[in-house]
């Protein structure tokens, strides 16, 4: 029995255009740390689809989505790029069986597949996940000459914010604009994120409200505690383009599925899930936060759905009455 793209895979135009925008960014990462990354993401994914295809195939649901390409490369773009490739397998197939096919499959899903991955092995394995980090390459061709760049000497400084929770120092605005700080494959470069995000907007394949309102949230709530004087939240614009913020709130954030569904559901979705990471980050043992803000947020974009659309009934009604 052969295997066949066409029949085995659904085709789903909309995967594919997130696909295009996540292009110059897999680019970008081999560019700063070496070829691993892209062998990383092509052994990961290649785990991901074979996932699928098993449970899809047992239980008769019909083809491999696109999305959990989309899914695998997501998830490898979260990473360091020195993870083991056996954590990153674990990873993806607890992204897809938990995240996904426990729920029915594609469309059915509470919980964003990539990073239910994510935090997997984020708490299961904290070393390769917290403590290994690469440098990035600084010549010419970057990273096109090489497997893999450098580790990193001092893991405080290994992060834009692990630097800042160790030394209270900001990194260069410009290295975090373009991408030149070390930290996870496609989480560097604010530049190339804010381009996919455009596109991705442009293209109708995901909501600008719900990537507004997630910045709304985080830049309000650092606003806020930095006025009264919490300094273990760094100021809002540093936290904007560090710790994988504008990745998540492009990219994760506004995943169809999991994502709410109502105009005013995205904001008040987006408005969490921007206060939650400022939490996170503030108070926490994680230097980052984007990563659990949005799967909190997953949870409560049902709620959140639920109560938007109950409003707007019990308003209507009330209009109805007055008018009657």
């Amino acid at each position: 029995m052969s295997f066949s793209l066409k029949n085995n895979f659904m085709q789903q135009k909309m995967m594919r255009k997130v696909i295009y925008s996540l292009i110059p960014i897999i680019l970008a990462s081999i560019y700063f740390f070496g070829w691993r990354s892209l062998l990383l993401m092509t052994w990961i994914t290649i785990w991901g689809c074979a996932t699928e295809y098993i449970f899809e195939k047992k239980y008769g649901k019909g083809k491999v989505s696109e999305a959990v390409i989309v899914t695998s490369i997501l998830f490898t773009l979260t990473l360091p790029p020195s993870t083991p490739y056996w954590v990153g397998t674990l990873g993806i197939i607890f992204g897809v069986i938990f995240g996904k096919a426990v729920f029915g499959g594609f469309g059915k899903n509470v919980f964003n597949p990539a990073l239910v991955a994510r935090a997997f092995v984020y708490v299961s394995f904290p070393q390769p996940l917290t403590i290994e980090w690469s440098n990035v390459s600084n010549s010419f061709l970057g990273g096109f000459t090489r497997y893999m760049t450098s580790s990193v000497d001092a893991i405080a400084t290994a992060t834009p914010m692990l630097n800042f929770r160790e030394t209270g120092e900001l990194s260069n605005y410009i290295d975090l604009f373009l991408g030149n700080v070390s930290g996870s494959l496609g989480e560097t470069s604010a530049l190339l994120i804010i381009l996919a995000g455009i596109y991705l907007i442009y293209t109708k394949t995901a909501s600008w409200q719900t990537m507004a309102a997630v910045i709304s949230g985080f830049v309000g709530l650092s606003l806020i505690l930095r006025l009264i004087g919490f300094t273990s939240v760094p100021n809002p614009l540093f936290g904007v383009m560090s710790g994988g913020l504008l990745f998540g709130a492009v990219f994760m954030a506004t995943d169809p599925i999991s994502s709410a569904k109502t105009k005013e559901g995205k904001w008040i979705y987006g408005i969490l899930i921007g206060a939650i990471t400022v939490i996170i980050r503030g108070y926490a043992l994680f230097a980052g936060g984007i990563m659990f803000a949005i799967l909190i947020g997953n949870t409560f974009a049902p709620i959140i759905d639920e109560g938007v659309k109950y409003y707007k009934k019990s308003k209507k009604a009330k209009r109805k009455k007055v008018t009657a």
